[in-house]
């Protein structure tokens, strides 16, 4: 066990102290009648009502044999208002030991101050847990109802890693994850009200696929085989659509093993969906209307503000040929050119290119430094180089291209599609060709899966196929900076141990 500090040590005497004065600081429930939030709103109501609530201490005045504290629920916070001679000193005793971060239950009856704050006088309180550690409050202020805080948890490496004080202290992040189950919610409706069937698919898979990334690897015991966690739904929903179904869409985690950065996870979610009979022109509409109906659903208008830029999703968003748009950025023409010439192109443009890229990925590094961040409004940029689209389908009127668009929004892209590859014949000499540049050194080159071929040769009518991020769509409607502020619980370097401080 770690060593205690004082603050801690002293909490555990208080513990004890609770437990000979015969109450139990751990009890299995508590019968909570009402949340804070309905009492504030609805006072005329419950204006001298008695009510149980329940929640954590988060400020304490004491006036001798008397004080007032503010509790925070789910719903908000409240003033209570305890007396001795209305508790009895049994109950009183139990106050004393009682510490900001505690929770506990209520029972008074609701009125309001001289200065009309909406307070419960209590009548009886009972411990409901007992806290060990203090938060990481110094000291906070409430003035005409709006609280400030001193000293609370800016660190955002200690936020991220105990995301549990995050919660307590800084409430505000709760809307935040709150608003991310709406959107996603809204997303789900979307899509169900057209008629498309949600569906799962594995997460260990015997290969990867549906990306070019580097995967995490796993064993099985029993099989005594390796398994990889997916980097991509695609193919496994595609083989659906070969089965027979119009419409299948997924919300699933996927795992790369890729690096950590504002925008990256190596765990995130995607919405994954494909439509049998389509396109990409169609899958363009469909998104561009399912976004901005997502919008307008969670923050009631089609036009946010994001980092400092208003964004304004109202359809028909821009469509942009990736070869316009890289001469526009760059004075370059880009599209077609040979891996020496495109290497010397970077070059002018200080672009920095791995040794062993390719010029599809030369294309898109330069791409990604010097256009994508330049576009901030909703935009589709369409018809890639086909070196990077491996899954997508040759254009119909364009030579070296594919049916494909990104979707972009606030300099990033938000989401990706084709129309999809349906060809077992082509699909086999790409998946040969990814596996000539893993074989030289790419690492996230796709392998070949003969499985997913075997599937189109049975036969994948045209189709149309979208994958979207989750966590950059609720970054931009929660106006976050990083990833890490939409995931709970994003993943970190291991923390150097350090001695705990008193606060």
């Amino acid at each position: 066990m770690e060593d205690l500090t004082d603050i801690q040590r002293i909490r555990h005497e208080k513990l004890n102290q609770i437990k000979e004065l015969g109450f139990n600081p751990y009890p299995p429930d508590y019968n909570r009648t009402h949340f804070s939030g309905e009492i504030v709103n609805k006072f005329d109501c419950y204006e001298n009502q008695t009510v149980n609530i329940a929640g954590r201490i988060m400020a304490v005045r004491k006036h001798g044999k008397a004080a007032f504290c503010h509790i925070m629920d789910s719903s908000g916070r409240i003033q209570i208002y305890i007396r001795h001679d209305q508790v009895g000193e049994k109950m009183f005793e139990l106050f004393k030991l009682i510490d900001i971060g505690d929770i506990v239950g209520i029972t008074g009856e609701v009125f309001k101050t001289r200065t009309e704050e909406i307070t419960v006088l209590v009548k009886a309180i009972e411990i409901l847990s007992k806290t060990l550690r203090p938060l990481p409050i110094v000291k906070e202020k409430l003035e005409e109802g709006e609280r400030t805080v001193y000293d609370e948890v800016t660190d955002k490496e200690i936020r991220y890693r105990q995301r549990y004080v995050d919660l307590i202290v800084n409430p505000e992040v709760r809307d935040v994850f709150t608003k991310r189950t709406k959107i996603i919610r809204t997303l789900r409706k979307f899509l169900e009200n057209k008629g498309y069937l949600e569906v799962e698919t594995p997460v260990l898979q015997p290969l990867y696929g549906g990306a070019n990334a580097r995967p995490f690897i796993t064993h099985h015991n029993a099989l005594d085989i390796d398994l990889y966690l997916r980097i991509a739904d695609e193919l496994y929903l595609k083989r659906l659509i070969v089965g027979g179904y119009d419409g299948v869409f997924e919300f699933g985690k996927d795992f790369r093993n890729e690096g950590i950065d504002r925008f990256h996870n190596p765990e995130f979610m995607m919405l994954e969906l494909y439509v049998a009979f389509q396109d990409y022109n169609f899958m363009m509409e469909l998104v561009e209307s399912m976004i901005s109906f997502t919008v307008n659903e969670v923050s009631g208008t089609s036009t946010i503000v994001y980092q400092g830029n208003e964004i304004d999703f109202t359809p028909p968003w821009p469509r942009r040929k990736m070869g316009e748009v890289l001469k526009e950025f760059t004075g370059h023409d880009i599209i077609g050119k040979n891996k020496q010439q495109l290497l010397a192109i970077a070059k002018q443009l200080n672009v920095s290119i791995e040794a062993r890229a390719d010029a599809g990925k030369i294309i898109d590094e330069i791409f990604s430094e010097l256009v994508e961040p330049q576009l901030i409004q909703p935009t589709f940029i369409i018809d890639y180089p086909i070196e990077i689209s491996p899954l997508a389908k040759k254009h119909r009127s364009e030579n070296g291209l594919v049916e494909r668009f990104e979707g972009f929004i606030a300099g990033k892209e938000i989401c990706n599609a084709f129309s999809e590859l349906n060809d077992p014949i082509d699909q086999r000499q790409r998946f040969e060709q990814q596996v000539e540049y893993l074989q030289s050194g790419d690492e996230e080159a796709h392998v070949m899966d003969e499985d997913f071929v075997r599937a189109l040769e049975y036969g994948m009518p045209p189709t149309a196929g979208l994958g979207v991020g989750i966590d950059r769509i609720v970054m931009i409607l929660t106006d976050s900076h990083s990833i890490r502020d939409v995931i709970f619980f994003p993943h970190m370097r291991p923390q150097q141990k350090k001695p705990e401080t008193d606060e």
